[in-house]
């Protein structure tokens, strides 16, 4: 292989790195046990050779460029990798250590998976836990994730997908709501209530709601005064506060449903749910800390199953 890199320029690469982690040359210099000034040099030298603006900077701050911010993503990625091969070739991997930077969609996020990341960082301490709440599908290589779940699996040949429960829909309404506008009992009710619409921000379109009528699948598309986008929970907000029918998954107001908070209908078409689906890419090298943490997921999918 031919060599494109020497010491001094691997050492520029981590500098840029710290600096767009920082946000600030002077951090990076902290962090590196360097000069502010070094940091500005080392820099320049790497814009110099690449040819291209990696920063904006101003009197008081400094900010990526749109070339910056994805030759950031790549180097990120890349010394992570550097920094891996080394620990193992050392014999230190014997820990699960590093950042693992995981994207999750919120409703899996919030009331599956947040819970157990201190159980998870208590066995592995040395192992930092990167979040992104979004219901977006991400560039792995190009934003640097290491996991990503999300409802069913990406037809992306680079991945790996992981089934981990297919999770129940139900309907859901508050007493007071059902006392001043009836109780549904029929798939046709619903054209005379509020129901609580979700659209997908990607494509603006509508998400049907799903429902078993004597073993035959239906597809609704619930009509009503209120219309969400990017957080799905919003509607349990909404539900939860009067305003109407919300279908959502029943681990999401498995509490309500318990207390008495929210009661659920239309119970004879119950029966419908949506896969959720761990993805990762597919390398010959999978980080300790990304082993580690599915492993640990695998162990609760038999307990989401009975939920």
């Amino acid at each position: 292989m031919k060599r494109h890199f020497d010491d001094i320029q691997l050492g520029s690469i981590e500098l840029f790195c710290l600096a767009a982690e920082a946000g600030s040359f002077s951090a990076a210099a902290l962090e590196a046990g360097v000069t502010p000034a070094a940091v500005s040099r080392s820099i320049s030298r790497l814009e110099e050779r690449l040819a291209v603006r990696l920063f904006v900077r101003t009197t008081r701050s400094i900010r990526l460029t749109e070339a910056g911010r994805a030759y950031f993503e790549q180097c990120r990625q890349a010394l992570t990798q550097l920094i891996e091969a080394e620990r193992e070739a050392m014999g230190k991997q014997s820990q699960a250590a590093g950042t693992l930077r995981l994207s999750l969609p919120t409703t899996y996020g919030h009331h599956r998976i947040l819970p157990l990341l201190p159980l998870f960082r208590a066995r592995h301490p040395d192992v930092k836990v990167d979040i992104h709440l979004s219901n977006r599908n991400i560039d792995f290589v190009s934003e640097g994730y290491d996991m990503a779940i999300r409802v069913r699996a990406l037809p992306d040949s680079g991945l790996i997908a992981r089934h981990l429960e297919d999770a129940a829909l139900v309907v859901v309404a508050t007493k007071s709501y059902l006392a001043a506008k009836g109780t549904p009992v029929t798939l046709d009710d619903l054209a005379l209530h509020d129901c609580i619409q979700f659209e997908l921000p990607s494509s603006g379109r509508r998400i049907p709601w799903l429902f078993l009528d004597q073993d035959k699948e239906l597809e609704i598309l619930a009509q009503g005064g209120y219309c969400l986008s990017e957080d799905v929970l919003g509607g349990v907000t909404l539900a939860k506060n009067g305003a109407g029918l919300f279908q959502t998954y029943r681990f999401v107001v498995e509490k309500e449903l318990q207390s008495g908070e929210l009661v659920q209908v239309l119970t004879p078409y119950q029966g419908r749910s949506r896969p959720f689906t761990l993805l990762y890419p597919h390398n010959r090298h999978i980080p300790l800390r990304l082993r580690a943490f599915i492993d640990f997921l695998m162990e609760y999918r038999a307990v989401w199953a009975t939920q």
